[in-house]
This record gives structure tokens, sequence and C-alpha cells, in this order.
């Protein structure tokens, strides 16, 4: 990318990561994003754009509302206890915000308000009464999480209200046998209540023309492109109080949900930025702005980016993104970040046993501009880290250093050994920085550690070692070394954006600036300081620690008490007539969407070959992302009575086997299975 100058002004650039929700400590599925968006960021800065990084904490819903009162505390109290605790993570992983703010304040209910009454006005909003669960000791209405009872299909007791654990049934929360509400024990009732909705299919052709541009990756094109041939509904836009969060101005006892002023957010934290630094408001949102705007969100949170947002936006006079950038989830030694493993681990915990900048390099060695997920193998993040960072690139400044600072007080060559290297290093530059700005991190690393491998076969070939115990090559050695710690000063600046505290300590042992937003030229006849380490190997016993305390913590977490079961019945026999009444059906799923207002449910449409298609409503939305699970063959049972659902026609059951939540796996056959065959 050309260096800023007058002919090529720097650019102005607003960026943006999601809003961790405000009740719980982050984890390492947090750093994901928030690490790649950092390191974009740094970059940007590094090359002399006005690069501007703000977020906050979403800090309203019925959660938060209730966690806090469990604590005994204020929700006020309870969103800045857990603001702090994130401010503190993020730091610590040297995530450098220009502002973090929260949901909850005085910017954030300005804009929402305003936004909301926009909306109004330009006939986007409606209104209309649903029939809801309801507690009648805690007056509050109830989502299908906060209900539980017997599941209607195979009497287990203690199942959500929507999809049951044990047998995999969906079903709505009227369907449980014996329903209570799991926030005070009491019965609930039916209650209609009236809510407020934005008029999203009124966007329609709006919303095309903005998911078929260049503002979103090819998959999340083609995803959002599927929602919109299926049809755009209204979007629920309410919730009735109690309720923490902002009472809709024209609507006592309304609230706006949680997903309203989410994103909002995002103006709320520049705002209040802007007020601190005196920067204008409407030269990055207004709708004539020329600043670039970017978000970089998680691939599960899509349809609120890239379909709510941008038609709210439209509909209210503000500027749309350029991009949204989405990733992909994080698994752990290639499975689902567990309790019971030691793989679900906070970023506190992290902290407490290994150095934030071996994961900000590990993915950022995984991390490309897809939405693909990435795995944080363990064993394999303690070899790459040591051999890459360790055994690379500081093992070049190390032997290095060593032949300049003695019998010369460090002072460099006055001359180049191999221009022609030094050369190509400095046109790889060029490519490193346009893979960084593309967000393909881990082919910039590639090119990065090939670089060092470079050096390193130099520094072999040449053997300095051998060189000085030579009479007259005394000035040769300072030349190879020179040239080596020159090309390490390069790749210095190219790891910077990820590496910054290491960066820091490198600029201090060359006595030179890692700029890269001017020419790069070699340092001659210029004195370095002595070496000290830049960064110590990963011991392993450290990382089982860090996953032993995982594990430990998780334990120590007290769990909430559940009703006594009755005991589980010997499992009865049936006889072959009883199974050949089943039949089992090889499907392919062909879609699979989230289901709105359900914590549980994902909707799947199933091929049966020829012999046509099936929707089936299925609980395994924590185990699986919609994505994940297109063209995947599975096993159902294709003759099970249709269920009448609030979402739909669930029209049989896929089979899964585990314990439930996000320990469930699909079943899948060998290869040569095919759409439609029966399971015998």
């Amino acid at each position: 990318m050309p260096v800023n100058s007058p002919d090529n002004p720097a650019r102005k650039i607003l960026v943006t990561s999601a809003l961790p929700y405000a009740n719980g400590p982050l984890h390492l599925g947090h750093l994901l994003e928030t690490i790649q968006t950092d390191i974009w960021v740094r970059y940007q800065r590094q090359k002399g754009n006005d690069c501007i990084y703000v977020c906050a904490d979403d800090a309203h819903g019925t959660a938060i509302m209730l966690t806090a009162e469990k604590n005994g505390i204020s929700p006020e109290q309870q969103i800045a206890n857990i603001q702090a605790a994130h401010e503190k993570d993020f730091d610590q992983f040297l995530i450098r915000f220009d502002n973090y703010h929260s949901t909850h304040s005085a910017e954030n209910k300005r804009y929402s308000e305003e936004i909301y009454l926009k909306l109004k006005a330009n006939g986007h909003i409606a209104s209309r009464e649903i029939m809801q669960l309801y507690d009648p000791e805690k007056d509050l209405f109830l989502a299908d999480r906060y209900i539980k009872g017997t599941c209607p299909k195979c009497k287990t007791e203690d199942q959500y209200g929507d999809n049951c654990e044990a047998c995999g049934a969906t079903y709505s929360p009227a369907d449980l046998i014996d329903p209570k509400s799991a926030v005070s024990g009491a019965t609930p009732i039916e209650k209609v209540s009236t809510h407020y909705f934005f008029t999203l299919p009124d966007f329609e052709q709006f919303l095309r023309d903005w998911t078929t541009g260049d503002s979103l990756q090819k998959e999340i094109s083609n995803k959002l492109g599927e929602w919109l041939e299926a049809g755009l509904q209204d979007w629920d836009i309410s919730r009735d109080s109690p309720y923490f969060g902002f009472e809709i101005p024209d609507a006592p006892g309304k609230y706006f949900y949680v997903w309203l002023d989410a994103p909002i957010g995002y103006m709320a934290s520049f705002q209040n930025y802007c007020d601190r630094s005196g920067l204008n408001f409407d030269d990055y949102w207004g709708a004539d702005s020329e600043a670039e705007l970017y978000h970089f969100i998680g691939k599960d949170i899509i349809n609120f980016h890239g379909l709510f947002w941008p038609a709210m936006l439209h509909s209210a006079g503000y500027r749309k993104p350029n991009a949204i950038f989405a990733h992909g989830f994080i698994t752990v030694n290639g499975k689902k970040m567990s309790k019971s493993r030691g793989t679900f681990i906070m970023a506190s915990t992290y902290l407490e046993h290994l150095d934030p900048e071996y994961l900000r390099y590990y993915y950022a060695a995984k991390l490309s501009a897809s939405i693909d997920d990435i795995d944080l193998n363990l064993e394999d993040f303690v070899q790459r880290v040591n051999s890459d960072l360790v055994g690379k690139v500081v093992n070049i400044a190390s032997r290095s250093a060593k032949f300049i600072t003695k019998g010369r007080d460090g002072v460099m060559s006055p001359t180049l050994a191999n221009a022609e290297l030094w050369q190509q290093a400095v046109i790889k530059g060029e490519e490193i920085s346009e893979l960084y700005e593309q967000r393909e991190y881990s082919k910039a690393i590639r090119e990065i550690m090939a670089l060092a491998d470079t050096t390193n076969e130099y520094f072999d070939g040449q053997e300095p070692w051998k060189l000085a115990k030579e009479a007259g090559k005394e000035q040769l050695v300072v030349d190879v070394a020179s040239l080596c710690i020159n090309l390490f000063r390069l790749i210095m600046i190219y790891l910077r954006p990820v590496l910054p505290i290491t960066a820091e300590k490198a600029s201090s042992f060359l006595n030179a600036d890692l700029n890269w937003n001017k020419e790069l030229t070699p340092l001659l006849n210029h004195q370095i300081n002595p070496f000290q380490a830049l960064m110590t190997r990963i011991d392993k016993d450290n990382v089982a620690a860090m996953v032993t305390a995982s594990q430990q913590g998780q334990a120590e977490v007290p769990k909430p008490a559940k009703k006594p079961t009755k005991p589980k019945q010997s499992s009865s026999t049936i006889g072959f007539e009883d199974f050949e009444k089943i039949d089992l059906r090889i499907v392919e799923i062909i879609a699979a969407e989230h289901v709105q207002g359900a914590d549980k449910l994902l909707e799947l449409t199933l091929s049966l070959g020829d012999d046509g298609i099936k929707k089936v409503f299925s609980g395994i939305k924590h185990a699986y992302a919609p994505e994940d699970l297109v063209g995947k063959l599975t096993v159902m049972v294709a003759n099970l009575e249709p269920r009448k659902m609030k979402f739909g026609m669930s029209e049989g059951m896929v089979l899964a086997a585990g314990p439930g939540g996000s320990d469930l796996w699909l079943l899948e056959p060998h290869e040569g299975a095919k759409p439609g065959m029966k399971v015998k």
C-alpha cells in the first residue's frame, strides 16, 4: 500500500467490534474477535491512517436484570462490575480501544429514541397483540428459556420450554406437562400483550441491493440472500415491564428489545468519544460521510447486522457501514469449548498462566478473511509459538547481535552485505501489507515466517561463527550480522500489529523506530543496544495448569439446584413389528436457520431425494452453527406425526447423540448413503 503523502492522504476510518454481553466474564472466544479487530486497527495506524476503534458493553435485557437480583445488587451495579472486568481483560490482551462505553448510557438512550421516532414517522413501526406465558408471581413475561417442565414426548422432567434435551423433541411452552417459571417456580399463565414491530419487509429491495454489493463476504451475502428469498418478517422490537433497558418514549411499560439498542451502541460510544475529543459525529455517521466505517462481528449475529441494522440506518437518515467483516467460531483441540475438559477458558484464567502475545500470534496465524471456524489446538499452539517466534524470529536478533556488540560497541556495518536480499524483503512487505488490509492474517504470517526462514538460512550459509576465527574477515562478519539485524527489523515491523509489546522491546534493542508509513531504509553505521531476551518459550506445564485451573474453576461455580427427579425406569423391549413402524431415512440438510424467539431451536430443511422436502425444528442450536450444517447427511424419523409449533409445523425428528446443550452430535452415515434411503 502506498505511503501516505499530500497526494495520498491518510484515510479516516471508524472501526467497531461486537459488544460483549454484560452478564459474565470474557472467554477465549470473545478474544478471537477483538484480537482480529485490534490487529487490523494497529496495522492501519502503523500505516499512518486515522483509525478510531470504539466498543461498549451490551448492558440491557431480562438476563441482566435477573442476575443482578440473584446477586443482591442493582442492574446498574451489575453492569458496572462486569464492564470493569471486561475492560481489564481487554487491556491485558493489548486491545487498544479509543473508547469503551456501555449501551446503558445517555448517548445510547438519545440515539435509540431518535432512531425509533424516525422509523415511526416514516411508517416503519407497527403494533399488534401477541399471546405469551406470564409469571404471575414475578409479574414477568417469560421467554422460552425461562420456562421448564416435563417433556410431553418422553416425560423427562426439568426440560426447557421449546426443546427436550433428553429425546430431542421440539414443542411450544404450552405443550409442557406441569410447566413452571424457571424464575420463581410459579405456574405460568397465558396473557396478551401489545408488542411493537419494525416492518422489515418494507426494505426488501433496499436489502437485496445492499446484500449483493461489496459490503459483505460472499458466504454472508449468500446466507442473507436465502433469508430474503424465504421472505422477510416484521421484527419484534419491544419487551414488557419489568425489563432492564430504555422505555419506548410513546409506550409506557414497553421497553426497547436489547437487539435494537445494541448496534446503536456503536453510535453512542463514538458520540461519547466525540464529546471528549472534539471530533464531529456527522463526519463519520452522517449520510454524506466520506469516512470509512467497518464492523467486525461473529457470523452468528449477521442477521442483526446485515438486515435490521442497515435498514434502520437507512430509514433514520444515517450512513451504512462500508463493510461488515464476519468471522467464525473458535474450537479448542478440535471440539467445542468444554467446561468438563477444561477448554472453556476464561480470559483471566489464561492471563494467570500465559503471555497474551502468544494467543495474539496463534490467532493471527489461523485467521483469514473467511467465516471458517478456527481451532486452538493447544499442542500446536505451544509448538508454533516456540518454533516461529522464539526459534526463528527472536533467534535472528540474539545470535546476530553478539557479532556487532563484541568489539564494535554495537555499531552496525556502513554497507549492506546483500542489497538484493534486503530489497526482496522490502518488496515482500508490500504483499504483507495488502494481506493485512484484506484480513488475510494467516497468509501474512506465512510470508513473514518465510522471510525469517530466509534470514536464518542466509546466516547459517555465511557461518559467521567460523569467519570470526579467520584473520581479516572481521568486517565480513559484521556485514553479515548487520544485514540479519536489518532483516530482523523488517520482520518486527511486519509483526508489530500482532506483537506490540515484543515490537517495543525490539525497537529499544535496535535503537530505532518500527514505522511502516514511510520508506523502509536500512540501518547503516547505526548503533544498537545490548540484546536482551524479547520472548520466552511457552512451558507446556503452564498450558496444563491453565486447563486444570479451568476445570477447577468450573467445578467451584455453584449450580442451581434441580427438582428431585423420579428414578429412571429401565428401558422396555419392543417387538420387531414395532420397530418396523418407524420410518428412518437418510436426509440431506439443504438449509438451516435460527428460529427467532427460540433459544435452542434451528429450523432444518431436509431433502429425502425423490420423496420430497420436509421441515423440522431441532433443539441443536447450542451444538451447531446453521451454516455448518448445510450439505450434511443425517438420519430422521420421517413418519413422525407432524407437530404444530408456534414457529411453524415440524414434520419429523433428526437423530442425535449426547446429553444435550452443546454436547450433541447428529448421526451421519458413511459415504455412499443417499437422501431418501431407508435405514434398516
